[in-house]
């Protein structure tokens, strides 16, 4: 018999919405998705350097990892929100985290 191990998104979004708390850069949900099993966007916008997106996908292993799916580095924010927009009309389930950091302090947790 096997068990499914992974943590349940709706979980790993309050968890990562409260670290960010702790730290002071506010977050906030701006699309809720699938409780169980859906996948997770996060639009980082730094004040003065514009936006960078991190998009969370499986390997070839299932194993869970992020990429920023428009390049690494910082993009226009009309660029971020326009593949957000397609990406939500694309999976219903996915859930989209928007961090307000003014500092550049956020760092996601690999």
């Amino acid at each position: 018999m096997s068990f499914d191990t992974r943590i349940k998104t709706g979980l790993w979004v309050a968890a990562e919405i409260r670290r960010l708390e702790t730290q002071f850069i506010p977050a906030v949900v701006i699309h809720k998705g699938d409780e169980d099993r859906g996948m997770v966007l996060i639009k980082q916008y730094v004040h003065g350097q514009g936006t960078r997106l991190f998009n969370q996908t499986r390997d070839l292993d299932d194993n869970l990892i992020w990429n920023e799916p428009l390049g690494e580095g910082f993009i226009e924010e009309r660029q971020a929100d326009e593949y957000i927009t397609r990406q939500r009309n694309f999976d219903e389930d996915l859930w989209v985290i928007e961090v307000e950091d003014n500092k550049g302090q956020y760092k996601l947790e690999k």
